[in-house]
């Protein structure tokens, strides 16, 4: 039986239409969504076993949009780890996750205990403009996980990734 309880907050920033609502959605609710719908933010909250605790990750699904600055900075203020979402067919959402990354060192200083994943999605995707060896050392990237690739479709490699950005302990 887990020890004790915490809760972490998760918070997903990436390009519209990059696909971070359909990842949230099949990690929380095994469902996935083909549609593109425009989130403004939405929070779900899904409890977890890590080590020896039961975690409830609180994850901040954002706006693709440049429309919010201040709820971005609030929900990197008040975030524990961050999943930066780019679409391996548009090398312009990635391009795009720089500022975002920029900022989450500028409001968190030191990024070396902050859990921090560059998630290329969409990799079912037969016209790749990203190649899967990304230069992120080329805009500052420190984030500690190598960026990795998953598809928001049925699939196990969406549960991995999202799972790998738990917190560190205490």
């Amino acid at each position: 039986m887990p020890e004790q309880s915490n809760d972490y907050r998760v918070v997903v920033f990436g390009a519209g239409g990059v696909g971070k609502s359909s990842l949230v959605l099949r990690f929380v609710k095994g469902t996935f969504r083909d549609t593109y719908i425009p989130t403004i933010e939405d929070t779900y909250r899904q409890v977890i076993s890590c080590d020896k605790s039961v975690c409830t990750l609180q994850i901040t699904d954002t706006t693709g949009s440049h429309q919010f600055p201040a709820m971005q900075r609030l929900s990197i203020s008040k975030g524990h780890a961050f999943i930066l979402v780019f679409s391996v067919t548009s090398k312009q959402s990635l391009e795009e996750l720089r500022p975002i990354y920029q900022q989450i060192v500028q409001i968190k200083g030191s990024v070396e205990s902050i859990p921090i994943m560059l998630v290329g999605n969409k990799c079912d995707e037969t016209q790749r403009e990203v190649e899967t060896q990304l230069d992120t050392g080329a805009w500052g990237w420190d984030g500690g996980t190598p960026p990795g690739a998953v598809d928001a479709r049925p699939g196990p490699r969406v549960l991995c990734s999202v799972a790998a950005v738990q917190p560190p302990p205490g």
